[in-house]
């Protein structure tokens, strides 16, 4: 599913075009309306545009337990493979998360540093914030009530994983919410990989059945996006003006420095420091890469990356086809760099301070969710929107990136299987494998 470019490309057009529409008839009813149209104006957009507008949103929402619950299970069995290749997956594992640590790093970095959602003025912010009163003002609160790091910490292990996946978005939760949904996930694939096969055969047949099924909701969900997306832009841009934008080019900037330093600046240092060169690197790897950034997804460039290790790179064909296979779902740099700036970025946006504690629990989340993110295009989207609820930001908000998550993803999406072949890489010179 979502592997033919051609329908995920026609759908991305709709949603921009749903986006630019809202966000047109916004600003011009908006500015053009006289002062005695305001009052009724409010009135249509939070009674009838707005919760139009978050049909989509809802069937998302419905899915994303069980969407995380399903795809860290079977990454993680994917990727459980360590019995068959030994070492190699003992690498593969230990690359992929320091990568993901890294790209991680970077979003908390830039975001400090930048700070693209204060670009803001602070009037639009706090017209925005009024909009979503009450979940902004519970975010708030939450912020001022933080738990002891060693507290949150222990809560990412669940004492009753069902409670927690019910509660995974209610603000008055204090337990571990999404992150011990996601590491409980994560020791159930374990498990079924240590696990005799035959005896797990039914149990995985239901995690498979249950991600499929919830990608078809997502399906189901995303055609009703462009109108979805248009009536939450409208609305959005009926109160904002054209502030929206400045801030807009502002974030979608510090995601593209952000993909840029981990592209040309640690995946070149990593290959340097594994005894390869990274621009005969890069020589080799450009066609896997453009296929990825045309694509917007690993899965569709998953049998060009394979022939690429193999006969432009020159990786042993056992350790391509598994890092690559196990990468194409469980690491995803560019896609977890990208869901850390667009939390804290909507975090800043809606006035919402987070201490250091929920910066490091939120980028523990992003890395977790690099191994649930679907290779397909879009496939971030439900994960960005947990997240999101996790904090209590509004999830509404996030039809305000929507509209360039196509471009973005595209370009995350080339990082991502970058990242794949430069682990694949640095794993074959330190484990020979001969070719099969």
């Amino acid at each position: 599913m979502g592997h033919n470019a051609k329908p995920a490309h026609a759908q991305s057009t709709r949603i921009l075009l749903g986006l630019v529409g809202g966000l047109a008839l916004g600003l011009l009813a908006g500015g053009l309306l006289p002062e005695s149209s305001r009052e009724p104006l409010a009135w249509w957009i939070d009674q009838v545009i707005q919760p139009a507008g978050k049909v989509f949103l809802r069937l998302i929402f419905m899915v994303v337990v069980p969407l995380i619950l399903s795809a860290i299970v079977l990454g993680t069995m994917e990727m459980g493979n360590l019995r068959t290749l030994g070492r190699v997956g003992g690498r593969t594992l230990l690359l992929t998360i320091l990568l993901s640590s890294l790209s991680v790093g970077i979003a908390l970095g830039l975001v400090n540093i930048l700070a693209p959602g204060k670009a803001m003025p602070e009037a639009s912010r706090q017209a925005l914030i009024s909009t979503y009163s009450n979940a902004s003002r519970t975010s708030i609160e939450r912020g001022l009530h933080s738990q002891p790091v060693a507290t949150t910490i222990l809560n990412f292990i669940p004492e009753n994983p069902l409670a927690e996946a019910v509660n995974s978005f209610n603000p008055e939760n204090t337990g571990g919410g999404l992150m011990a949904v996601m590491v409980f996930s994560l020791f159930v694939g374990l498990a079924m990989t240590v696990a005799p096969r035959e005896k797990t055969v039914v149990l995985r047949g239901f995690f498979e059945g249950m991600f499929e099924v919830s990608m078809v909701i997502i399906g189901f969900a995303l055609k009703l996006a462009p109108y979805g997306v248009a009536c939450l832009g409208f609305a959005v841009a009926a109160r904002l003006g054209f502030d929206l934008f400045r801030t807009l080019g502002f974030y979608t900037g510090v995601v593209l420095l952000g993909l840029a330093l981990q592209q040309f600046v640690v995946y070149p240092l990593v290959l340097t420091l594994a005894g390869r060169r990274p621009l005969d690197f890069f020589r080799g790897a450009k066609e896997a890469i453009f296929t990825a950034f045309s694509t917007s997804s690993s899965n569709a460039t998953l049998p060009v990356s394979l022939r690429v290790a193999e006969q432009d790179l020159k990786i042993p064909s056992r350790i391509a086809r598994f890092v690559l296979t196990v990468g194409a779902s469980a690491n995803q740099n560019g896609t977890a760099l990208y869901e850390g700036i667009t939390v804290l970025f909507l975090a800043q946006v809606f006035g919402v301070d987070l201490t250091l504690t929920q910066q490091l629990v939120v980028a523990l989340m992003c890395i977790m969710a690099g191994i649930g993110t679907a290779g397909v295009p879009g496939g971030s989207l439900p994960l960005v929107v947990g997240v999101l609820l996790s904090i209590n930001v509004p999830a509404e908000a996030i039809a305000i990136i929507l509209g360039i998550d196509r471009f973005l993803d595209m370009c995350r999406t080339a990082l991502n299987v970058t990242g794949d072949l430069v682990i694949a890489s640095v794993v074959s010179q330190e484990s020979p494998t001969p070719n099969t």
